[in-house]
């Protein structure tokens, strides 16, 4: 059977994606502010966005999950963001962070939020170990995000993020089960 997620705050709800959620993954995917620092190219079409949810759909019937891709609700349900785990579970128990939050959203502590809360998941319901996130070193909003969320810069990986025909240099940041637990 399959466990569906659904994790809250007092602001928010994060739960995992379902079919109601095209409309908003192709309108968020297609804000090029969102975009900027994202190696997924804007969507031409609907379709694209079909193919995206389509991926964390199918992940959903596993056990356990390769990819975790949650949406960001505020208790009202509105879609304001995505978030997710990818790649865990493997032998080194570890996982990369990511999240979009919809411009109209942002300087809230919105993501700030959701991210804690998703690690908090990762590390107590997951057993990781360690969550990793990736970020281009532009991405100064994010990256405060991050730091703020307790993750610790571990280094720079040069030219990797293909980003609209340009490689682009990436920070790469992460906390450890232990860093999270006394923390939190």
């Amino acid at each position: 059977m399959t466990e569906i997620i659904n994790l809250t705050t007092d602001r928010l709800i994060i739960r995992d994606l379902n079919y109601d959620d095209l409309d908003f993954i192709y309108v968020i995917h297609s804000k090029p502010e969102v975009q900027k620092y994202a190696t997924l190219d804007i969507p031409e079409s609907i379709e694209e966005s079909k193919d995206y949810l389509r991926k964390y759909m199918e992940q959903q019937n596993h056990s356990p999950r390769k990819e975790y891709g949650f949406c960001v609700s505020l208790v009202n349900q509105e879609p304001i963001g995505l978030i997710g785990l990818s790649n865990g579970l493997g032998k080194f128990k570890s996982a990369e962070l990511w999240f979009k939050l919809h411009p109209k959203y942002w300087g809230k502590g919105y993501i700030t939020e959701a991210a804690l809360l998703v690690m908090k998941f990762g590390f107590e319901r997951l057993l990781l170990h360690r969550i990793e996130a990736g970020v281009a070193t532009e991405n100064v909003a994010s990256i405060r995000v991050l730091e703020k969320i307790g993750m610790q810069k571990e280094g720079l990986r040069r030219k990797i993020l293909p980003i609209r025909g340009e490689w682009k240099d990436n920070f790469h940041y992460a906390v450890l089960e232990d860093d999270f637990i006394q923390i939190h």
